[in-house]
């Protein structure tokens, strides 16, 4: 267990709690392992709890996926429209055929999942307010993953009072 001070910083397991005057910035890093080529994973809970430990109540976070093959994105948690993204990103960058790929030369496959992590996008910042995701309705945060079947990881940031 990695647990011990460094000046002002303070390292736990991985997470790190720095404090300047009241600001505060916290770190933590959310791992997944999606054992399908594709998959969207709600990870509002897990950002919540970082929220949580971070003690922050008024601030910004910011979730980005820290593979380039990998997304991290804000919509509704509603399967069908799912399916529509799964459907929708198939047709703007399909798999197969792997040869369409000029990136695939270099003996990847993944060719289609380095576009649709463009088309979905890096990362997003959420406003803090009174300890809680300042989100509008129907608001989640999502882990979208585009050539899956190993560990990757999500970077949660927290910086605030």
């Amino acid at each position: 267990m990695l647990d011990h001070d460094i000046g002002k910083n303070r390292l736990l397991n991985n997470r790190q709690i720095t404090r300047e005057g009241s600001l505060k910035s916290y770190r933590k890093e959310l791992w997944f392992n999606v054992p399908s080529r594709r998959g969207f994973v709600n990870i509002t809970g897990e950002v919540e709890k970082a929220l949580e430990e971070s003690g922050v109540a008024e601030g910004l976070l910011l979730v980005n996926a820290m593979h380039i093959t990998a997304s991290v994105f804000i919509n509704d948690n509603e399967s069908g429209l799912h399916h529509d993204y799964e459907q929708w990103l198939e047709k703007l960058a399909p798999h197969e055929p792997v040869g369409q790929y000029r990136h695939n030369l270099t003996g990847e496959d993944n060719g289609d999942a380095h576009l649709k992590r463009q088309v979905m996008g890096r990362e997003v910042v959420v406003a803090i307010t009174n300890g809680a995701l300042d989100f509008g309705p129907w608001e989640s945060i999502f882990y979208g993953e585009f050539d899956g079947r190993r560990k990757k990881r999500v970077l949660v940031k927290i910086i605030g009072e």
